[in-house]
């Protein structure tokens, strides 16, 4: 029978750490708006990627720039849905962006249908090289990639990350990331801090491991900054899984930093907020495909501005 870890089990991770450690890594100069050029598909029903980023990046007070990687009739849970790769297009979509010489400050990439599209935005990286990089690697979860991922794609994605500020995978994708198997949602304390050591060898300021759940009810997202120096954050367990969730999540640790929050705060708003649209989301009608609700949570990140 496969061994259940308590929240304290997982104590063994973490390391003591200085304020300093994981301090802010955006400053907000006052008054200004800052840009993020936001690298995701565009899905028309079932709230995800640019239907997440969009609204609550907006509302954190960021000018978002929207590079769409395909566009999607409704999110692929459902069964009938058009998919419209936009590939071809995203070379002459960059050309314009240069001649009109246009400024962004953080470069948010998420769903990828193509290994092309990650030249798209190691493209984009050499146009910003200061902008600040996120890189939530959206390849696949309960242990299996998504279908669209093939090797060259999977490939492609451990090349981007190599390139983060901010890599933000969940279980499934670090273990691809890292070529480990995969131990399961609830894995043992020393698989977890061998995945966070796997992970430092890509050399992002901070890596965020997220959704360890554990047998007495929560949530553990790791924090780790680039000298494997770990910090532990919980939240509630909710016995929900939902399309958009993950975006949702990468997109509110973006929100705080842009904000000139530091990562851990910011992985503590993200775990809560996550936790609160999900409650919301089971009082929707057909709330199990309609993707995750946070419209009305909109004021608690408008809080996040300075």
């Amino acid at each position: 029978m496969k061994m259940q870890y308590l929240e304290s089990d997982y104590d063994v991770c973490t390391t003591k750490i200085d304020n300093n450690d994981f301090t802010a890594i955006f400053s907000q100069k006052s008054g200004y708006i800052p840009r993020v050029a936001a690298v995701h598909d565009l899905c028309g029903y079932g709230k995800c990627s640019l239907g997440v980023a969009i609204p609550l990046l907006s509302a954190a007070g960021c000018d978002v720039c929207p590079v769409p990687t395909s566009l999607f009739s409704a999110h692929t849970k459902y069964e009938h849905f058009y998919m419209h790769d936009t590939t071809s297009m995203l070379e002459s979509y960059l050309n314009a962006w240069e001649k009109e010489k246009v400024e962004v400050d953080a470069i948010y990439s998420g769903f990828l249908g193509d290994a092309e599209q990650v030249r798209t935005i190691q493209r984009l990286y050499t146009m910003f090289p200061h902008a600040l990089r996120i890189v939530d690697p959206v390849m696949g979860d309960g242990g299996k990639s998504y279908p669209t991922y093939t090797k060259d794609l999977c490939c492609a994605m451990k090349e981007l990350a190599r390139d983060a500020d901010i890599l933000t995978p969940n279980l499934t994708e670090a273990a691809i990331l890292t070529d480990t198997e995969y131990e399961g949602q609830s894995p043992s304390p020393e698989y977890v801090k061998h995945m966070l050591e796997a992970l430092g060898l890509y050399h992002a300021k901070y890596t965020v491991l997220k959704g360890i759940e554990t047998a007495d009810g929560k949530i553990i997202n790791f924090v780790a900054n680039k000298d494997a120096r770990i910090v532990k954050v919980s939240q509630e367990k909710l016995n929900v899984s939902l399309h958009g969730t993950g975006d949702l999540f990468a997109s509110c640790i973006l929100a705080c930093c842009m904000n000139g929050k530091g990562i851990i705060r910011a992985t503590e708003f993200a775990g809560n907020f996550v936790c609160k649209a999900i409650a919301i989301t089971q009082k929707q009608p057909d709330w199990q495909m309609r993707g995750v609700s946070f419209e009305s949570l909109l004021g608690d990140v408008t809080q996040l501005v300075l």
